[in-house]
């Protein structure tokens, strides 16, 4: 059975996203074993410098690459990465499966992830043009 790790920088916050989360950890034990890790947001001032920022995803990213199991596939979750329908991207889970028989898939947080973090990813994916919370994005 394919090993799935979501590895997620922060804690979801809001009740109906948790539920939300958990109903679809449920539906998809059937398919996979999922393993969650998440590892805290870096906190930031209120209007954070680039220079700021640039720290926060480099600490962020650092935390990431430590937590990425070894031998996994690994798919970064960003805005610059490819769009795939979910046929295709069962296609890919498919072949991930039988060639490293883990899959790690990547949330950054609020700024998004790291270029280290996006460059050490099998797959950068993005789950559509438009933009979504970070905190959502766990949900889909």
């Amino acid at each position: 059975m394919l090993t799935i790790c979501l590895l997620c920088i922060g804690k979801l916050k809001e009740d109906y996203l948790r539920q939300g989360c958990a109903e679809y950890q449920k539906r998809l034990r059937a398919f996979c074993q999922l393993r969650l890790i998440e590892l805290p947001e870096s906190k930031l001032p209120v209007n954070p410098s680039a220079a700021q920022i640039s720290q926060c995803l480099e600490r962020e990213g650092k935390q990431v690459l430590d937590k990425i199991p070894p031998q996994s596939f690994v798919v970064a979750l960003c805005i610059e990465g490819e769009q795939c329908s979910s046929e295709g991207f069962a296609k890919v889970l498919e072949q991930a499966a039988l060639s490293h028989g883990a899959v790690t898939l990547i949330i950054g947080g609020s700024y998004g992830l790291s270029d280290q973090v996006k460059q050490r990813a099998d797959l950068r994916l993005s789950f559509s043009q438009m933009t979504f919370p970070h905190q959502l994005a766990r949900v889909l």
